[in-house]
Protein backbone atom coordinates (compact mmCIF):
# COMPACT_ATOMS: atom_id res chain seq x y z
CA UNK A 1 0.00 0.00 0.00
CA UNK A 2 1.12 3.21 -0.95
CA UNK A 3 2.09 5.49 1.88
CA UNK A 4 1.55 8.82 1.87
CA UNK A 5 3.85 11.50 3.75
CA UNK A 6 2.34 12.93 7.00
CA UNK A 7 1.70 16.75 7.32
CA UNK A 8 4.47 17.69 8.89
CA UNK A 9 6.39 16.22 6.12
CA UNK A 10 4.07 17.96 3.63
CA UNK A 11 5.08 21.02 5.33
CA UNK A 12 8.79 20.67 5.29
CA UNK A 13 8.69 19.53 1.61
CA UNK A 14 7.01 22.88 0.75
CA UNK A 15 9.25 25.07 2.57
CA UNK A 16 12.60 23.31 1.55
CA UNK A 17 15.12 25.65 0.79
CA UNK A 18 13.26 28.81 2.05
CA UNK A 19 14.92 29.09 5.19
CA UNK A 20 17.45 31.92 5.05
CA UNK A 21 16.01 33.48 1.77
CA UNK A 22 14.99 37.32 2.10
CA UNK A 23 11.33 38.23 1.30
CA UNK A 24 10.52 41.41 1.11
CA UNK A 25 6.68 41.94 0.79
CA UNK A 26 5.29 45.79 0.23
CA UNK A 27 2.28 47.26 1.87
CA UNK A 28 3.16 44.55 5.19
CA UNK A 29 2.38 46.47 8.19
CA UNK A 30 -1.04 45.37 7.88
CA UNK A 31 -3.91 43.28 5.88
CA UNK A 32 -2.83 40.85 3.17
CA UNK A 33 0.61 42.38 3.59
CA UNK A 34 0.96 41.66 7.16
CA UNK A 35 -0.20 37.80 6.80
CA UNK A 36 1.67 36.69 3.83
CA UNK A 37 4.77 38.17 5.88
CA UNK A 38 4.06 35.93 8.88
CA UNK A 39 3.77 33.16 6.41
CA UNK A 40 6.79 33.44 5.02
CA UNK A 41 7.97 34.08 8.18
CA UNK A 42 6.66 30.68 9.82
CA UNK A 43 8.83 29.44 6.31
CA UNK A 44 11.94 30.20 8.06
CA UNK A 45 12.85 33.39 5.60
CA UNK A 46 13.83 36.58 6.38
CA UNK A 47 11.53 39.48 6.34
CA UNK A 48 11.42 42.72 4.84
CA UNK A 49 7.92 44.64 5.70
CA UNK A 50 7.30 47.91 4.15
CA UNK A 51 4.10 50.39 4.68
CA UNK A 52 3.13 53.04 7.02
CA UNK A 53 2.15 52.66 11.01
CA UNK A 54 3.26 53.77 14.12
CA UNK A 55 6.76 52.92 15.14
CA UNK A 56 6.34 50.92 18.07
CA UNK A 57 3.57 48.95 16.39
CA UNK A 58 6.19 48.00 13.45
CA UNK A 59 8.58 47.59 15.64
CA UNK A 60 6.70 45.19 17.96
CA UNK A 61 6.20 43.18 14.94
CA UNK A 62 9.17 42.79 13.94
CA UNK A 63 10.19 41.86 17.47
CA UNK A 64 7.33 38.73 17.03
CA UNK A 65 8.41 37.68 13.91
CA UNK A 66 11.95 37.41 14.64
CA UNK A 67 11.29 35.79 18.02
CA UNK A 68 8.67 33.49 17.22
CA UNK A 69 10.74 31.97 14.09
CA UNK A 70 14.09 32.97 14.36
CA UNK A 71 14.60 35.06 11.73
CA UNK A 72 15.97 38.73 10.76
CA UNK A 73 13.88 41.46 9.80
CA UNK A 74 13.49 44.99 8.69
CA UNK A 75 11.34 47.85 7.63
CA UNK A 76 11.42 50.42 5.25
CA UNK A 77 8.95 53.09 5.03
CA UNK A 78 9.55 53.76 1.22
CA UNK A 79 6.32 55.66 -0.26
CA UNK A 80 5.49 53.34 -3.25
CA UNK A 81 4.59 56.32 -5.56
CA UNK A 82 7.59 57.35 -5.32
CA UNK A 83 10.92 55.39 -8.15
CA UNK A 84 13.12 57.29 -5.84
CA UNK A 85 12.17 55.57 -2.64
CA UNK A 86 11.49 52.02 -4.09
CA UNK A 87 14.96 51.91 -5.85
CA UNK A 88 16.55 52.95 -2.14
CA UNK A 89 14.55 50.46 -0.56
CA UNK A 90 15.57 47.86 -2.99
CA UNK A 91 19.36 48.62 -2.41
CA UNK A 92 19.37 49.13 1.56
CA UNK A 93 17.55 45.54 1.54
CA UNK A 94 20.59 44.26 -0.58
CA UNK A 95 23.05 46.24 1.69
CA UNK A 96 21.42 44.35 5.06
CA UNK A 97 19.71 41.04 4.22
CA UNK A 98 22.21 40.47 0.88
CA UNK A 99 19.35 39.81 -1.67
CA UNK A 100 15.91 40.22 -2.44
CA UNK A 101 14.92 36.17 -3.43
CA UNK A 102 11.22 36.96 -3.15
CA UNK A 103 9.36 40.06 -4.04
CA UNK A 104 5.60 40.50 -3.55
CA UNK A 105 3.90 44.01 -4.65
CA UNK A 106 1.13 43.84 -2.47
CA UNK A 107 0.61 47.74 -1.86
CA UNK A 108 -2.14 49.30 -2.86
CA UNK A 109 -5.10 51.95 -2.23
CA UNK A 110 -8.60 52.20 -3.38
CA UNK A 111 -11.03 54.67 -4.11
CA UNK A 112 -14.83 54.13 -4.86
CA UNK A 113 -16.80 56.89 -7.13
CA UNK A 114 -18.70 57.24 -10.50
CA UNK A 115 -16.03 57.78 -13.07
CA UNK A 116 -17.75 60.80 -13.79
CA UNK A 117 -17.20 62.43 -11.00
CA UNK A 118 -14.10 60.25 -10.33
CA UNK A 119 -11.26 62.79 -9.77
CA UNK A 120 -8.23 62.39 -11.67
CA UNK A 121 -5.79 62.91 -8.65
CA UNK A 122 -6.87 59.60 -7.19
CA UNK A 123 -6.79 58.11 -10.60
CA UNK A 124 -3.11 58.72 -11.25
CA UNK A 125 -2.67 58.00 -7.08
CA UNK A 126 -4.06 54.40 -7.62
CA UNK A 127 -2.00 53.84 -10.69
CA UNK A 128 0.74 54.62 -9.13
CA UNK A 129 0.69 52.69 -6.59
CA UNK A 130 -1.38 49.89 -7.60
CA UNK A 131 0.41 49.30 -11.18
CA UNK A 132 3.86 51.44 -11.19
CA UNK A 133 5.30 50.63 -7.96
CA UNK A 134 5.14 47.02 -9.26
CA UNK A 135 6.70 48.01 -12.19
CA UNK A 136 9.59 49.91 -9.98
CA UNK A 137 10.40 46.43 -7.84
CA UNK A 138 10.25 44.05 -10.71
CA UNK A 139 12.76 46.01 -12.52
CA UNK A 140 15.24 46.55 -9.53
CA UNK A 141 14.83 42.83 -8.37
CA UNK A 142 15.26 40.95 -11.62
CA UNK A 143 18.63 41.56 -12.45
CA UNK A 144 19.71 39.97 -8.89
CA UNK A 145 17.38 37.31 -9.27
CA UNK A 146 19.07 36.28 -12.96
CA UNK A 147 22.49 36.65 -11.60
CA UNK A 148 21.64 34.16 -8.39
CA UNK A 149 19.22 31.74 -10.90
CA UNK A 150 16.31 31.93 -8.78
CA UNK A 151 13.62 34.32 -8.19
CA UNK A 152 9.54 34.38 -6.77
CA UNK A 153 7.83 37.41 -7.94
CA UNK A 154 4.19 37.14 -6.75
CA UNK A 155 1.87 40.28 -7.24
CA UNK A 156 -1.22 40.85 -5.16
CA UNK A 157 -3.78 41.63 -8.00
CA UNK A 158 -7.61 41.02 -7.37
CA UNK A 159 -10.45 39.27 -8.56
CA UNK A 160 -10.90 42.91 -10.09
CA UNK A 161 -8.00 41.49 -12.46
CA UNK A 162 -10.39 39.41 -13.95
CA UNK A 163 -13.70 41.11 -13.78
CA UNK A 164 -14.83 44.47 -13.09
CA UNK A 165 -17.06 46.45 -10.70
CA UNK A 166 -19.08 49.73 -10.89
CA UNK A 167 -17.32 52.57 -9.30
CA UNK A 168 -13.81 51.55 -9.26
CA UNK A 169 -12.38 52.48 -12.45
CA UNK A 170 -8.51 53.27 -11.49
CA UNK A 171 -8.58 50.05 -9.29
CA UNK A 172 -10.05 47.87 -11.88
CA UNK A 173 -7.80 49.03 -14.71
CA UNK A 174 -4.80 49.08 -12.34
CA UNK A 175 -5.32 45.47 -11.38
CA UNK A 176 -5.77 44.12 -15.02
CA UNK A 177 -2.51 45.71 -15.68
CA UNK A 178 -1.01 44.33 -12.77
CA UNK A 179 -2.28 40.87 -14.53
CA UNK A 180 -0.44 41.94 -17.88
CA UNK A 181 2.79 43.13 -16.23
CA UNK A 182 2.96 39.43 -14.36
CA UNK A 183 2.63 37.59 -17.86
CA UNK A 184 5.31 39.62 -19.20
CA UNK A 185 7.43 39.37 -16.58
CA UNK A 186 6.87 35.35 -16.33
CA UNK A 187 8.01 35.30 -20.35
CA UNK A 188 11.29 37.16 -20.02
CA UNK A 189 12.60 35.59 -17.10
CA UNK A 190 11.29 32.11 -17.57
CA UNK A 191 14.75 30.54 -18.54
CA UNK A 192 16.71 32.06 -15.52
CA UNK A 193 15.08 30.10 -12.55
CA UNK A 194 12.21 32.54 -12.07
CA UNK A 195 8.65 32.61 -11.47
CA UNK A 196 6.14 35.37 -11.63
CA UNK A 197 2.85 34.96 -10.41
CA UNK A 198 -0.47 36.91 -9.51
CA UNK A 199 -3.03 35.90 -6.32
CA UNK A 200 -6.26 37.13 -7.20
CA UNK A 201 -8.16 37.70 -3.59
CA UNK A 202 -11.67 38.70 -3.46
CA UNK A 203 -12.58 40.51 -0.39
CA UNK A 204 -10.66 40.18 2.82
CA UNK A 205 -11.48 42.24 5.73
CA UNK A 206 -8.44 44.46 5.74
CA UNK A 207 -8.41 48.24 6.54
CA UNK A 208 -8.15 48.52 2.89
CA UNK A 209 -11.82 46.98 2.55
CA UNK A 210 -13.22 48.36 5.99
CA UNK A 211 -12.37 52.16 4.37
CA UNK A 212 -14.07 51.20 0.96
CA UNK A 213 -17.57 50.03 2.80
CA UNK A 214 -18.87 53.40 4.11
CA UNK A 215 -17.68 55.45 0.25
CA UNK A 216 -19.64 52.30 -1.51
CA UNK A 217 -22.57 52.75 0.58
CA UNK A 218 -22.66 56.29 -0.61
CA UNK A 219 -21.97 55.34 -3.79
CA UNK A 220 -24.71 53.16 -4.05
CA UNK A 221 -27.27 54.62 -1.26
CA UNK A 222 -27.28 52.00 0.74
CA UNK A 223 -26.37 50.96 4.15
CA UNK A 224 -22.74 49.98 5.65
CA UNK A 225 -24.55 46.32 6.52
CA UNK A 226 -26.02 46.17 3.28
CA UNK A 227 -22.89 46.90 1.31
CA UNK A 228 -21.16 43.96 3.06
CA UNK A 229 -24.01 41.26 2.31
CA UNK A 230 -25.13 42.51 -0.75
CA UNK A 231 -22.26 43.88 -2.21
CA UNK A 232 -19.42 41.95 -0.87
CA UNK A 233 -19.82 38.84 0.46
CA UNK A 234 -22.84 38.45 -2.65
CA UNK A 235 -20.22 38.54 -4.97
CA UNK A 236 -18.75 35.75 -3.16
CA UNK A 237 -20.67 32.25 -3.33
CA UNK A 238 -19.18 31.14 -0.35
CA UNK A 239 -20.38 34.31 1.22
CA UNK A 240 -17.54 34.32 3.28
CA UNK A 241 -14.07 36.63 3.47
CA UNK A 242 -11.31 35.51 2.23
CA UNK A 243 -8.25 35.74 5.32
CA UNK A 244 -5.00 36.25 4.87
CA UNK A 245 -3.39 32.86 6.53
CA UNK A 246 -4.94 31.87 3.49
CA UNK A 247 -3.64 33.76 1.34
CA UNK A 248 -0.32 33.60 3.42
CA UNK A 249 -0.76 29.97 2.29
CA UNK A 250 -0.81 30.19 -1.35
CA UNK A 251 2.41 32.78 -1.61
CA UNK A 252 3.96 30.03 0.25
CA UNK A 253 3.20 27.17 -1.84
CA UNK A 254 4.22 29.76 -4.85
CA UNK A 255 7.73 30.33 -3.73
CA UNK A 256 8.12 26.08 -2.93
CA UNK A 257 9.80 23.64 -5.41
CA UNK A 258 6.28 22.35 -5.94
CA UNK A 259 5.06 25.69 -7.83
CA UNK A 260 8.73 25.59 -9.74
CA UNK A 261 6.96 25.21 -13.10
CA UNK A 262 4.14 27.41 -11.82
CA UNK A 263 4.70 30.93 -13.95
CA UNK A 264 2.66 33.37 -15.36
CA UNK A 265 -0.84 32.30 -13.70
CA UNK A 266 -3.45 34.18 -12.32
CA UNK A 267 -4.65 32.38 -9.16
CA UNK A 268 -8.12 33.13 -8.01
CA UNK A 269 -8.77 32.86 -4.17
CA UNK A 270 -12.23 34.27 -4.22
CA UNK A 271 -14.41 31.63 -2.46
CA UNK A 272 -15.92 31.14 -6.33
CA UNK A 273 -16.46 34.91 -7.20
CA UNK A 274 -15.22 34.24 -10.80
CA UNK A 275 -16.94 30.95 -11.44
CA UNK A 276 -19.85 32.11 -12.06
Amino acid sequence: MEQRPIAGTQLSAMTSGLRGRTALVTGSTSGIGLGIARAFAGAGMNIVLNGFGKKEDIEATQHVLETSFSIRTAFSAADMSKPTDIAQMISETEASLGSVDVLVNNAGIQHVEPIESFPPEKWDAILAINLSAAFHTIRAVVPGMKARKWGRIINIASAHALVASPFKSAYVAAKHGVLGLTKTVALETAEHGITANAICPGYVLTPLVEKQIPETAQARMLTEDQVIRDVLLHAQPTHKFVTTEEIGALAVFLCSPGAASMTGAALPIEGGWTAQ
